[in-house]
Protein backbone atom coordinates (compact mmCIF):
# COMPACT_ATOMS: atom_id res chain seq x y z
CA UNK A 1 0.00 0.00 0.00
CA UNK A 2 1.70 3.49 -0.99
CA UNK A 3 2.67 5.48 2.38
CA UNK A 4 0.37 8.41 1.44
CA UNK A 5 -2.97 6.36 1.27
CA UNK A 6 -1.51 4.55 4.75
CA UNK A 7 -1.14 7.95 6.42
CA UNK A 8 -4.78 8.63 5.37
CA UNK A 9 -6.10 5.59 6.08
CA UNK A 10 -4.73 5.62 9.46
CA UNK A 11 -5.54 9.66 10.04
CA UNK A 12 -9.41 8.57 9.31
CA UNK A 13 -9.49 5.15 11.42
CA UNK A 14 -8.01 7.40 14.82
CA UNK A 15 -10.53 10.45 14.24
CA UNK A 16 -13.19 7.89 14.27
CA UNK A 17 -12.18 6.33 17.41
CA UNK A 18 -10.81 10.02 19.10
CA UNK A 19 -14.55 11.17 18.93
CA UNK A 20 -16.33 8.02 19.43
CA UNK A 21 -17.51 7.35 22.76
CA UNK A 22 -17.71 3.94 22.50
CA UNK A 23 -15.62 1.08 20.56
CA UNK A 24 -16.16 -2.67 20.59
CA UNK A 25 -13.63 -4.99 18.61
CA UNK A 26 -14.86 -6.76 15.37
CA UNK A 27 -13.51 -9.13 12.70
CA UNK A 28 -11.12 -7.20 10.73
CA UNK A 29 -11.33 -3.63 12.51
CA UNK A 30 -13.27 -2.13 15.10
CA UNK A 31 -17.11 -0.86 15.46
CA UNK A 32 -17.95 3.05 16.92
CA UNK A 33 -21.02 3.75 18.93
CA UNK A 34 -22.49 7.12 19.81
CA UNK A 35 -25.90 6.64 21.59
CA UNK A 36 -26.55 10.94 21.75
CA UNK A 37 -26.66 10.29 17.64
CA UNK A 38 -27.96 6.81 16.86
CA UNK A 39 -29.60 7.87 13.41
CA UNK A 40 -26.10 8.98 12.78
CA UNK A 41 -24.73 6.64 10.22
CA UNK A 42 -20.96 8.01 10.57
CA UNK A 43 -20.73 7.53 14.08
CA UNK A 44 -22.56 4.19 14.36
CA UNK A 45 -20.73 1.87 12.10
CA UNK A 46 -18.29 -1.03 11.83
CA UNK A 47 -14.33 0.05 10.19
CA UNK A 48 -13.10 -3.16 8.64
CA UNK A 49 -9.94 -3.33 6.73
CA UNK A 50 -7.89 -6.42 7.42
CA UNK A 51 -8.18 -10.28 6.59
CA UNK A 52 -6.83 -10.79 9.93
CA UNK A 53 -9.67 -12.72 12.14
CA UNK A 54 -12.00 -12.47 9.54
CA UNK A 55 -10.36 -15.80 7.32
CA UNK A 56 -10.46 -14.51 3.81
CA UNK A 57 -8.53 -15.90 1.30
CA UNK A 58 -9.30 -13.41 -1.68
CA UNK A 59 -8.60 -15.47 -3.91
CA UNK A 60 -11.41 -18.16 -2.78
CA UNK A 61 -14.53 -16.84 -3.52
CA UNK A 62 -15.88 -19.21 -1.10
CA UNK A 63 -13.72 -17.67 1.90
CA UNK A 64 -14.71 -14.31 0.89
CA UNK A 65 -18.58 -14.90 1.09
CA UNK A 66 -17.88 -16.89 4.68
CA UNK A 67 -15.66 -13.74 5.67
CA UNK A 68 -18.38 -11.51 4.34
CA UNK A 69 -21.00 -13.21 6.20
CA UNK A 70 -19.44 -13.16 9.43
CA UNK A 71 -19.27 -9.14 9.10
CA UNK A 72 -23.02 -9.49 8.37
CA UNK A 73 -23.48 -11.22 11.79
CA UNK A 74 -20.99 -8.42 13.57
CA UNK A 75 -23.26 -5.64 11.95
CA UNK A 76 -26.50 -7.14 13.21
CA UNK A 77 -25.01 -7.59 16.63
CA UNK A 78 -23.25 -4.41 17.39
CA UNK A 79 -26.26 -2.45 15.83
CA UNK A 80 -28.84 -3.97 17.35
CA UNK A 81 -30.24 -0.91 18.79
CA UNK A 82 -30.02 1.25 15.57
CA UNK A 83 -32.22 1.32 12.21
CA UNK A 84 -29.13 0.92 10.15
CA UNK A 85 -26.63 -1.04 9.24
CA UNK A 86 -22.68 0.31 8.00
CA UNK A 87 -19.96 -1.60 7.42
CA UNK A 88 -16.80 0.68 5.97
CA UNK A 89 -14.04 -1.74 4.42
CA UNK A 90 -10.89 0.26 4.10
CA UNK A 91 -9.38 -2.10 1.42
CA UNK A 92 -9.97 -2.08 -2.07
CA UNK A 93 -9.60 -5.34 -2.74
CA UNK A 94 -10.99 -6.79 0.46
CA UNK A 95 -14.56 -4.80 -0.41
CA UNK A 96 -14.15 -5.58 -3.96
CA UNK A 97 -14.41 -9.42 -2.60
CA UNK A 98 -17.14 -8.62 -0.62
CA UNK A 99 -19.47 -6.56 -2.74
CA UNK A 100 -21.48 -9.71 -4.34
CA UNK A 101 -22.15 -11.11 -0.36
CA UNK A 102 -23.47 -7.79 0.46
CA UNK A 103 -25.90 -6.70 -2.03
CA UNK A 104 -27.27 -10.41 -1.71
CA UNK A 105 -27.88 -9.16 2.02
CA UNK A 106 -29.68 -6.36 0.43
CA UNK A 107 -27.23 -3.36 1.45
CA UNK A 108 -25.88 -0.86 -1.25
CA UNK A 109 -22.89 -0.29 -1.74
CA UNK A 110 -20.68 2.94 -2.37
CA UNK A 111 -17.26 3.31 -3.71
CA UNK A 112 -15.23 6.44 -1.86
CA UNK A 113 -12.04 7.77 -3.46
CA UNK A 114 -9.14 8.88 -1.35
CA UNK A 115 -7.83 11.76 -3.00
CA UNK A 116 -4.03 13.64 -2.21
CA UNK A 117 -3.35 17.21 -3.05
CA UNK A 118 -0.43 17.15 -5.59
CA UNK A 119 -1.05 20.71 -6.81
CA UNK A 120 0.66 24.39 -5.59
CA UNK A 121 -0.72 25.25 -3.04
CA UNK A 122 -2.27 28.63 -3.24
CA UNK A 123 -0.87 32.30 -2.15
CA UNK A 124 -3.06 34.47 -0.37
CA UNK A 125 -6.37 33.80 -1.23
CA UNK A 126 -9.31 35.36 0.42
CA UNK A 127 -9.69 33.68 3.72
CA UNK A 128 -12.87 31.94 4.38
CA UNK A 129 -14.92 32.68 7.57
CA UNK A 130 -14.17 30.86 10.62
CA UNK A 131 -17.67 29.54 11.77
CA UNK A 132 -18.61 28.89 15.51
CA UNK A 133 -21.14 26.37 16.59
CA UNK A 134 -23.54 29.07 17.12
CA UNK A 135 -23.81 29.91 12.97
CA UNK A 136 -23.01 26.47 11.45
CA UNK A 137 -26.08 24.24 13.26
CA UNK A 138 -28.41 26.72 11.83
CA UNK A 139 -27.40 25.79 8.36
CA UNK A 140 -26.70 21.89 9.16
CA UNK A 141 -30.42 22.10 9.91
CA UNK A 142 -31.32 23.88 7.48
CA UNK A 143 -29.58 21.62 4.46
CA UNK A 144 -30.61 18.84 6.62
CA UNK A 145 -34.36 20.02 6.71
CA UNK A 146 -34.13 19.54 2.75
CA UNK A 147 -32.12 17.01 2.80
CA UNK A 148 -34.85 14.60 4.45
CA UNK A 149 -38.24 16.54 4.69
CA UNK A 150 -39.95 13.52 6.07
CA UNK A 151 -37.80 13.45 8.73
CA UNK A 152 -38.81 14.40 12.32
CA UNK A 153 -37.17 17.37 14.08
CA UNK A 154 -35.74 15.47 16.32
CA UNK A 155 -33.69 13.43 13.96
CA UNK A 156 -32.79 16.14 11.89
CA UNK A 157 -31.33 18.19 15.14
CA UNK A 158 -29.04 15.38 16.29
CA UNK A 159 -27.66 15.11 12.81
CA UNK A 160 -26.95 18.72 12.61
CA UNK A 161 -25.62 18.67 16.28
CA UNK A 162 -23.40 15.69 15.96
CA UNK A 163 -20.89 17.77 14.40
CA UNK A 164 -19.74 18.62 17.64
CA UNK A 165 -18.39 15.65 18.33
CA UNK A 166 -15.84 16.37 15.83
CA UNK A 167 -14.16 18.53 18.05
CA UNK A 168 -12.64 15.62 19.71
CA UNK A 169 -11.37 14.47 16.73
CA UNK A 170 -8.08 15.75 16.09
CA UNK A 171 -5.54 18.33 17.36
CA UNK A 172 -7.20 21.31 14.80
CA UNK A 173 -11.03 20.67 13.87
CA UNK A 174 -12.21 23.99 12.28
CA UNK A 175 -14.95 24.71 10.50
CA UNK A 176 -14.89 27.33 7.36
CA UNK A 177 -17.74 28.84 5.25
CA UNK A 178 -18.31 31.39 2.30
CA UNK A 179 -21.45 33.29 2.06
CA UNK A 180 -23.63 34.86 -0.67
CA UNK A 181 -24.04 38.19 -0.96
CA UNK A 182 -27.31 38.22 0.68
CA UNK A 183 -24.97 37.02 4.05
CA UNK A 184 -26.57 33.32 3.33
CA UNK A 185 -23.88 30.28 4.10
CA UNK A 186 -23.31 29.42 0.43
CA UNK A 187 -20.97 26.85 0.91
CA UNK A 188 -18.92 24.74 3.89
CA UNK A 189 -16.44 22.47 4.88
CA UNK A 190 -14.79 20.90 7.77
CA UNK A 191 -10.69 20.91 7.97
CA UNK A 192 -8.94 18.12 10.47
CA UNK A 193 -5.11 18.32 11.25
CA UNK A 194 -2.97 16.00 13.57
CA UNK A 195 0.42 14.65 13.24
CA UNK A 196 1.39 16.46 10.02
CA UNK A 197 -1.53 14.97 8.31
CA UNK A 198 -5.02 17.38 7.06
CA UNK A 199 -8.15 16.19 5.71
CA UNK A 200 -10.76 18.35 4.07
CA UNK A 201 -14.27 17.06 4.51
CA UNK A 202 -17.90 17.48 4.51
CA UNK A 203 -17.91 20.08 2.13
CA UNK A 204 -21.19 21.35 1.10
CA UNK A 205 -22.16 23.83 -1.54
CA UNK A 206 -26.21 24.55 -1.24
CA UNK A 207 -27.84 23.46 -4.43
CA UNK A 208 -29.11 27.22 -5.03
CA UNK A 209 -25.22 28.53 -4.59
CA UNK A 210 -23.50 26.07 -6.98
CA UNK A 211 -21.79 26.79 -10.45
CA UNK A 212 -21.48 30.45 -8.72
CA UNK A 213 -17.31 29.74 -7.93
CA UNK A 214 -18.27 29.22 -3.97
CA UNK A 215 -16.41 26.41 -3.32
CA UNK A 216 -13.85 27.22 -5.48
CA UNK A 217 -12.94 29.81 -3.02
CA UNK A 218 -13.40 28.19 -0.44
CA UNK A 219 -11.28 24.95 -1.18
CA UNK A 220 -8.45 27.35 -2.11
CA UNK A 221 -8.65 28.89 1.49
CA UNK A 222 -8.52 25.43 2.84
CA UNK A 223 -5.69 24.46 0.96
CA UNK A 224 -3.86 27.42 2.08
CA UNK A 225 -4.93 26.88 5.97
CA UNK A 226 -3.22 23.53 5.47
CA UNK A 227 -0.08 24.17 3.79
CA UNK A 228 1.67 23.27 6.57
CA UNK A 229 0.88 19.57 5.80
CA UNK A 230 2.87 16.96 4.93
CA UNK A 231 -0.48 15.46 3.51
CA UNK A 232 -3.58 16.92 2.22
CA UNK A 233 -6.17 14.48 1.58
CA UNK A 234 -10.07 14.42 1.29
CA UNK A 235 -12.24 11.56 0.59
CA UNK A 236 -14.83 11.50 -2.29
CA UNK A 237 -17.72 9.27 -4.29
CA UNK A 238 -16.44 7.50 -6.88
CA UNK A 239 -19.75 7.49 -8.91
CA UNK A 240 -20.32 11.27 -8.40
CA UNK A 241 -19.27 15.00 -10.39
CA UNK A 242 -17.24 16.48 -7.38
CA UNK A 243 -14.05 14.31 -7.61
CA UNK A 244 -13.29 15.76 -11.31
CA UNK A 245 -13.83 18.77 -9.37
CA UNK A 246 -11.51 17.94 -6.80
CA UNK A 247 -8.69 16.74 -9.96
CA UNK A 248 -9.01 20.19 -11.60
CA UNK A 249 -7.92 21.90 -7.97
CA UNK A 250 -4.58 18.96 -7.84
CA UNK A 251 -6.32 16.45 -6.03
CA UNK A 252 -5.08 12.38 -7.07
CA UNK A 253 -6.26 9.21 -6.34
CA UNK A 254 -4.39 7.58 -3.83
CA UNK A 255 -6.81 4.10 -3.74
CA UNK A 256 -10.07 3.51 -2.83
CA UNK A 257 -12.39 2.37 -0.39
CA UNK A 258 -16.22 0.62 0.12
CA UNK A 259 -19.12 1.82 2.61
CA UNK A 260 -21.74 -0.96 2.13
CA UNK A 261 -25.42 0.63 4.31
CA UNK A 262 -28.41 -0.89 4.54
CA UNK A 263 -30.94 0.80 6.18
Amino acid sequence: MPADLARALDFMRAFARRKAPREIAVPGGFAVLDDRYPSSYDDNKLIVWTCDDLGATLESSDKAREAAGRLLRAADEVLAERAHRLVSVDDDRLGTAFADAFAAAGYGHETNMIMAFRGEIPHDPPPAERLGLADLLPALRRDWRRSLPQAPDDVVDLLARRVEARLRGADVVAFRGVRAPDGELAARADLYAHGGVAQIEDVFTGEEHRGKGYSRALMTALLAEAAGAALIFLVADAGDWPKDFYGRLGFEELGRTHSFLHT
